[in-house]
């Protein structure tokens, strides 16, 4: 593999990127005694805040509401994370956009953690230099300009990382952040994607199920955006960005540093696609989830996925059709019931109420007793 050459990246506030994963605070599920029980819930719809305060669930009723949920949570696009974490419980993923902010004290600090492992392996590539932005346009043009910066390592096999992404996918536009590409020995693309740890030991199934989908919904948009499937109107119709609209002047600036003669988006986007699928990029060939100790920054292990992509686009179907508003919220069937043990809304969760997890619990009884 070709040495890294050092680069610069630019960061933004409220990029339109962030993507950091919540899957690093789902080990916490390891602390629980494997004897806990599993809760009855309550007949509060209230949650205590972060003050001891009560904080109430939006009580709308699904029946009676026509919009769909990207209309309801005013939403252009989803993160890839927001379909992984589907993955794990949807319902609990809609209280999350429900109740925005709401995080356990311990969960927060886990993800924190996370983040500051993942920033520290980023500037082991590439420096970090912060630019004002003036709108979502500006936003924008940085990643662009990083994905600029990134291509040509890659395609002399460098090693890049927190590599931007975004596409089309059945209908809603997906971004996200890979966090490594890099070439093996034999010159096979290998995607990695980095998941941290609470505690020295690998994690359940289940987790490494959804950390699986993830890795491949992001060699799914990468590998379309090198063949050129991905358009720069889809992305305008979904972001409803104004390429035409003058960049701010340190985004200009910064430009004009990295050898860049634009004044607009557009010009930035019209080079990024052209980079894209002129550069001669393959797709992805491997993908790995690697999992590391949080505390000592130890390897645990790896994981080499298996990517299916029939079973991958049936996947995003079923939850699109959530987002589309073409179907209710659903929690996890009562053989993931355990998941409910750390999740913060078990006591007003409307699928362990109604038809969900007890219904599945009483089914089999009744049945016996028929």
């Amino acid at each position: 593999m070709a040495e890294t050459a050092e680069e610069e990246t630019v960061s933004a506030e409220a990029s339109g990127f962030s993507d950091m994963s919540d899957s690093e605070f789902l080990d916490l599920i390891d602390t629980q005694e494997s004897s806990a029980s599993l809760s009855k819930p309550g007949p509060s719809s209230e949650l205590p805040g972060r003050d001891d305060n009560p904080i109430n669930l939006p009580k709308w009723k699904r029946g009676l509401d026509v919009s769909s949920p990207m209309e309801r949570f005013h939403l252009k696009y989803l993160y890839v994370t927001d379909l992984s974490t589907q993955n794990w419980c949807e319902q609990q993923m809609v209280y999350g956009k429900e109740l925005p902010g709401f995080l356990a004290p311990e969960k927060a600090a886990v993800l924190d953690t996370g983040a500051s492992i993942h920033l520290a392996r980023e500037l082991e590539v590439h420096d970090l230099v912060a630019i004002p932005i003036t709108s979502k346009e500006d936003a924008w043009a940085v990643k662009f300009m990083n994905m600029l910066s990134m291509i040509p390592i890659l395609q002399s096999e460098g090693c890049i990382r927190e590599f931007p992404v975004f596409g089309e996918v059945e209908g809603v536009l997906l971004v996200g952040v890979i966090d490594e590409l890099h070439y093996t020995a034999k010159g096979e693309l290998e995607l990695v994607e980095l998941k941290t740890r609470r505690r020295p030991v690998l994690p359940p199934a289940a987790q490494i199920k959804k950390d699986c989908f993830q890795g491949s919904l992001y060699k799914y948009i990468f590998d379309a955006m090198v063949q050129g499937k991905v358009t720069a109107a889809s992305l305008i119709h979904h972001t409803k960005l104004h390429p035409e609209k003058p960049l701010g002047p340190a985004v200009l600036r910064h430009a004009q540093l990295g050898g860049f003669s634009v004044t607009s988006l557009a010009d930035l986007m019209e080079l990024v696609f052209l980079s894209l699928t002129q550069s001669d990029l393959p797709v992805i060939d491997i993908l790995k989830i690697e999992y590391i100790h949080q505390d000592t920054a130890t390897v645990l292990g790896s994981e080499i996925v298996a990517f299916e992509e029939k079973e991958l686009r049936n996947k995003v179907q079923h939850y699109m059709a959530y987002w589309l508003g073409h179907r209710e919220p659903q929690g996890v069937d009562v053989e993931e019931a355990w998941k409910c043990r750390t999740c913060n809304y078990a006591d007003i969760c409307e699928w362990r109420k109604g038809s969900g997890v007890y219904r599945s619990m009483l089914e089999p009884q009744a049945k016996k007793g028929k």
